[in-house]
């Protein structure tokens, strides 16, 4: 039998920030729950873009969703801890600390607090398709680089969206795409890779989460 591996336990990211240099994926969201995917495409971002470390930006609300769909950040933050079980993989509720509640402010904040990281923002292709609908969502292409994760059945749509027309220019496709940790922004990647079955949707309706959810809103 295989044996589990302890959770790890790291210090919590100061919100005043500090001035090592490292390179940090940031990927931002619900996690309502956290799953193996996420934790996929994290170890994937780390061997492929070179990054010291992704931090998982678990947020209190999406402005975009209705807020009683989820679960409470505390169980969020402790089942993605449960999940992640890895020493480059930090999960983190900063964004609580920090007050920030749009993605463009939580990357300013973070670009303050923390001058010597580079960071690079993780999201799937189905995100690439929405972030126009997300506030001053240019912002982001300026702030960070960006690395784009294959996710079915988004794959062309999201290689012909609003946002991969408009920064058209910036795309840094097949070996260039390992340099876009070191890049300056606007710089982004379409990582095509074998995808992740797993589904948040698809666990809190197996798993019962989504009538826990909906009797602690009655």
């Amino acid at each position: 039998m295989r044996a589990f591996k302890p959770l790890v336990r790291k210090r919590p990211l100061p919100p005043g920030g500090d001035r090592r240099r490292r390179v940090v994926g940031l990927l931002g969201g619900s996690f309502n729950p956290a799953h193996q995917g996420h934790r996929y495409i994290s170890l994937l971002a780390i061997r492929r873009f070179r990054l010291d470390e992704v931090w998982w930006l678990v947020s209190p609300g999406n402005p975009l969703k209705d807020s009683r769909s989820l679960l409470g950040l505390d169980e969020r933050v402790r089942r993605a801890r449960m999940i992640v079980r890895h020493p480059r993989i930090r999960v983190t509720d900063i964004e609580r600390r920090l007050g920030t509640r749009f993605t463009a402010d939580t990357l300013a904040a973070l670009r303050r607090r923390f001058p010597a990281v580079r960071f690079v923002w993780l999201m799937g292709a189905d995100n690439l398709m929405q972030i126009p609908r997300w506030d001053r969502w240019e912002k982001i292409f300026s702030a960070a680089a960006v690395a784009v994760f294959d996710r079915e059945p988004y794959t062309y749509r999201a290689l012909a969206s609003r946002a991969a027309v408009r920064f058209a220019h910036a795309r840094m496709a097949g070996p260039r795409q390992r340099a876009l940790a070191r890049a300056e922004p606007p710089a982004w990647s379409f990582v095509f890779t074998r995808r992740h079955p797993a589904s948040a949707t698809d666990i809190r309706r197996k798993s019962g989460l989504d009538k826990l959810i909906e009797r602690r809103n009655k």
